[in-house]
This record gives C-alpha cells, structure tokens and sequence, in this order.
C-alpha cells in the first residue's frame, strides 16, 4: 500500500512522440510561410519606400519661387538655393519642408484700425450698422487728426514681395501679419499730421502719399522686404454721429471754394481785359506815333523842297498856294462865292441872306384811290 502511495501514477506523464516524419513536414509548412510573409512585407516595403519617395516631388508654378529647408535650415547654405519655377524633389516631412515665395504675385492687406465696427454681410450688402448715441472706442476704430478731431478711415495696401523673398518668409511667423501693423501705423502717423477738414476734403491725397513715406520708412527699419508700394481704396469719413454737422461744413466749404474760383475767374478776366485794352491802345498810340512821325518826317521834306521857290519869288509862291487852296476848296464845295480883290484902298460890301430854317421835306401826293 505504502509504495502505492509514494509512487503514484499519471496518465498524462506518458505522451507519446509524433512520427519524426511529421514534425518536418510542419517545419517546413511553417519555414514557407513566414518566407512567403517576409516576401510579402519586402514587397510592401518597398511599394512605401517608393511612394515616399515619390511624394517628395512637387512643383513651383510661375511667378513663385521656392525654398527646402531640412530640419528647419534652409538647404544650400545662408538664404538657401531659390527654386525657379517647375519641377523639384525633396525628402518629404518631416525631414524637409518646401517654403513657396509669391515673389511676382501683388499682395493685398487691409487696415485693421480705424474703422467702425461692422460684419462681412454688411460690407458684401453695402451697408452700415446703426450708428448709435455715441461713439464706442471699444468696438469702433478711429483715428486722432492732429487738431483732436475724430475720422474713420480706411485703406487697402497693394505691394508685391522683393528679390529674393526668403527673408520676408523666414524672418516673421507671419510676415503679412507685420506689414499690416506697420501699414496701421502709417495711418495712425499720417492722421495725427493733418488737421480734419483737410484730411476730409481738400488733401486726401496728401494723406495718402504721408502714410506710403512712412510705411516705407518702416520697411526698412524692420527689413520686410517688400517693394512696388501702393495704397488703394483709402476712404476719410467724419463720425457717423456727427454726419450732418459735418455735411453742413463741407457744403459751406463747396461754397466757400465756389465763391472764391467765381472771384478768381473774374479777376483774371478783368486783368485779361484790361492788359487787352491796355495793349490795344498801345497799339494804336504805337501807329499814331508812326503816322504823325512819317506826315511830319513829309512836310518837313515839301517845305525843304519849296524853301527854293519861296526864296526866289514870296509873292509868287504864295499866289501859287493860295490857288492850290482854293481849288481844292471850290472842288468840295456845292455853293461858290468870287470876290475879286480890287486892290488896295477901296471897299466893297458883301451882304449875304441865309435862311436860317431848315428846308421843309416835300410831301408826295397820294392817289386819291389811296385815301380813306
């Protein structure tokens, strides 16, 4: 009993071993199928390795430039080598990432300060919200003019990006985020130079050209690297509050200014007018001097002509003149009186009786048929 106990017997101690030919044949079962699953995940690996690769080909359309930078540096040392337009490789991310540069593409930014608070779907209706009571400095934009008069204003700056354009890529983490502040700068420079009527009237475009120097200015006091610098669109409006009172000014400017071309336009056609007379008379004091001269310059040469005769014979010359005269005389004449000279020491009487009335008209006859 004792042995029975110390030695007890299982079952499952004894398995019996396969047959040896059957543990090679799922060996081999097995051999083949991770050679088939490894000739699978080669394939698969390679099909990743290639389509990897392909994906690092990409393309630079027209008017772009490109730059690679691998692992944050740009490849090709200092700025990097600058991609023409066309097709390029690179290792796909994350170990390279392909920068693209508008280089010939006009840029557009639009202020962001100095306007009143309004939605898309007012600006694409063209409308304006309520004006309301007064002006609300936390929602509405202004700007200060440099008398302390409010205005809202607006503008649209138009630039395109400068040869080489890395700088302007690499240099900011948005780089249209910074030449928008430096253009609200600039209009927040140039308003606080102008005083309001000026800036909502009569010099807009001195505004204007006031904020593109200091937007340039600031162009290159941060090295933005832009170019071909324009501002568009700028719009000037008063307070909407004060709308009306400011209509009423600039309609007193209008005619102000009209007044003022009036009495211009006048003065300068009254000077017009008299330089015009003045050089007319002139003129004619100019030919009056000339013909006075030349009848003069005439009568001296007859008198120097007829000094001769006058000397040889006075009495002689002088019945010769007084001929001339009297001819000339009795040719215009319509009535002739002679009085013969009798010599000296007698008289004569001449009575002459003029009827002073002026004649009467004679009055034609009308027909009798004629009368009523």
């Amino acid at each position: 009993m004792s042995d029975q106990h110390d030695h007890p017997h299982h079952d499952h101690d004894h398995v019996p071993a396969p047959p040896e030919g059957g543990e090679d044949a799922g060996t081999q079962a097995l051999a083949d199928a991770l050679k088939s699953s490894f000739a699978i995940v080669k394939v698969v690996m390679a099909g990743l390795v290639v389509l990897f690769l392909f994906s690092g080909f990409f393309k630079v359309d027209p008017q772009e430039k490109a730059v690679i930078l691998r692992f944050g540096v740009p490849v090709g040392g200092g700025d990097g080598k600058l991609l023409n337009p066309g097709a390029h490789w690179a290792f796909p991310p994350p170990i390279d990432e392909v920068v693209r540069i508008p280089v010939g593409q006009l840029q557009n930014v639009d202020s962001t300060v100095g306007w009143y608070a309004t939605t898309a779907a007012n600006e694409a209706a063209g409308t304006e919200p309520p004006p309301g009571e007064s002006l609300r400095p936390m929602q509405d934009g202004y700007l200060l003019t440099g008398d302390e008069n409010i205005v809202h204003l607006r503008a649209t700056l138009r630039y395109r990006i400068a040869e080489p354009g890395v700088r302007y890529m690499l240099d900011f983490a948005s780089a249209s985020n910074a030449v928008q502040s430096a253009f609200n700068n600039a209009l927040l420079f140039a308003a606080a130079r102008y005083k309001v009527d000026d800036a909502l009237t009569r010099d807009q475009a001195g505004l204007r050209e006031v904020a593109r120097s200091r937007f340039e200015q600031l162009v290159v006091q941060y090295n933005l690297g832009i170019t071909e610098i324009q501002i568009d669109n700028m719009q000037v409006i008063p307070p909407r509050q004060l709308k009306e009172a400011f209509a009423r000014v600039t309609e007193a400017e209008v005619r102000r200014a009209k007044e003022l071309n009036d009495a211009r336009s006048y003065e300068n056609q009254t000077i017009s007018k008299a330089r015009a007379e003045a050089e007319s008379r002139k003129n004619l004091g100019e030919a009056e001097r000339t013909r006075l001269v030349e009848f003069v310059a005439a009568e001296v040469e007859r008198f120097t002509n007829n000094l001769p005769a006058w000397r040889a014979n006075r009495e002689l010359f002088t019945q010769q003149r007084q001929s001339e005269v009297l001819r000339i005389i009795y040719t215009n004449a319509q009535e002739k009186l002679v009085a013969p000279n009798r010599g000296p020491g007698t008289s004569r009487e001449v009575r002459l009786q003029i009827n002073r009335d002026p004649p009467k008209p004679k009055v034609l006859e009308q027909p009798k048929g004629d009368a009523h």
